[in-house]
């Protein structure tokens, strides 16, 4: 890593998001003046998928990760598991995902949901990648999902953490990163606060999940990966720790379960 020069990575964003269809270039360069040196651009659908390996082809510092999201998982088809196998060869994917449960948003059903995870989690294994996981008011679930399918074999990272403190053990022991985002700057977010205290600084990472979760003082407006400098630099006021070695070994972090020559 380079000596005195401040490296983010924005570890999970969706420039391929609608909300970035007018000024993507720009978001970009925006991240990259706050210095944002590397991103993973997230695809979780058929609309979303295929962008995200034009984005990571387009952006030499732009990496992908692909997978189907809880949320969809009503409209997946075996089909889509072969898909996503063959995507997996392209050179800038890194890891599966995001997949895992959401109880938040009833559109697809519990049983259909754990299906198309479980089916994520074997073809990870198989692959030898790390998973990226989406979990909204399932944690028990999802922790139990993984190890019951020995995702600790590939491990990965539980994508905007929103577990308790206790919570954050059962992860680590799978082999598991902590990313957090933009909910670890909101002023009523005691939980996730305490979270990015206990962290062991080895597993932590950051993002920004852009266009979504923005953090403050932006909150409740579009995200962008700029913005995961606000993110950096309030987990180290929490932890009372310098911003710059914050930075540096997330971004080590980032490199490391990506797989990723710096």
């Amino acid at each position: 890593m380079k000596e005195g020069k401040i490296m983010l990575f924005d570890t999970h964003m969706h420039l391929n998001a609608r909300q970035f269809a007018e000024d993507r270039e720009e978001a970009i360069e925006r991240a990259k003046s706050a210095g944002v040196t590397h991103m993973i651009v997230v695809g979780f659908d058929d609309e979303t998928i295929p962008l995200a390996i034009e984005i990571a082809e387009t952006y030499e510092s732009i990496y992908a990760a692909v997978g189907w999201h809880p949320v969809d998982a009503i409209h997946y088809e075996e089909r889509h598991l072969d898909w996503l196998q063959t995507l997996t060869e392209h050179p800038k994917v890194v890891a599966l995902g995001e997949m895992g449960l959401d109880y938040h948003w009833d559109t697809s059903p519990k049983d259909v949901q754990e299906k198309v995870f479980r089916q994520q989690i074997r073809l990870a294994k198989k692959l030898d990648m790390p998973i990226i996981i989406h979990n909204r008011e399932a944690t028990s679930d999802v922790i139990r999902i993984l190890q019951e399918e020995n995702a600790a074999e590939v491990g990965g990272i539980m994508h905007c953490y929103s577990g308790t403190v206790a919570e954050v053990k059962p992860c680590l022991d799978m082999n598991f990163y902590i990313s957090l985002g933009g909910p670890v700057t909101f002023k009523n977010a005691h939980e996730v606060k305490e979270v990015a205290k206990v962290i062991p600084l080895d597993r932590l990472l950051i993002e920004t999940d852009a266009p979504y979760l923005a953090p403050h003082p932006y909150r409740g407006k579009r995200n962008e990966p700029a913005y995961v400098k606000l993110v950096a630099e309030e987990i180290a006021r929490l932890r009372e720790i310098d911003y710059e070695k914050l930075c540096k070994i997330t971004t080590r972090n980032a490199f490391e379960i990506f797989s990723i020559k710096e």
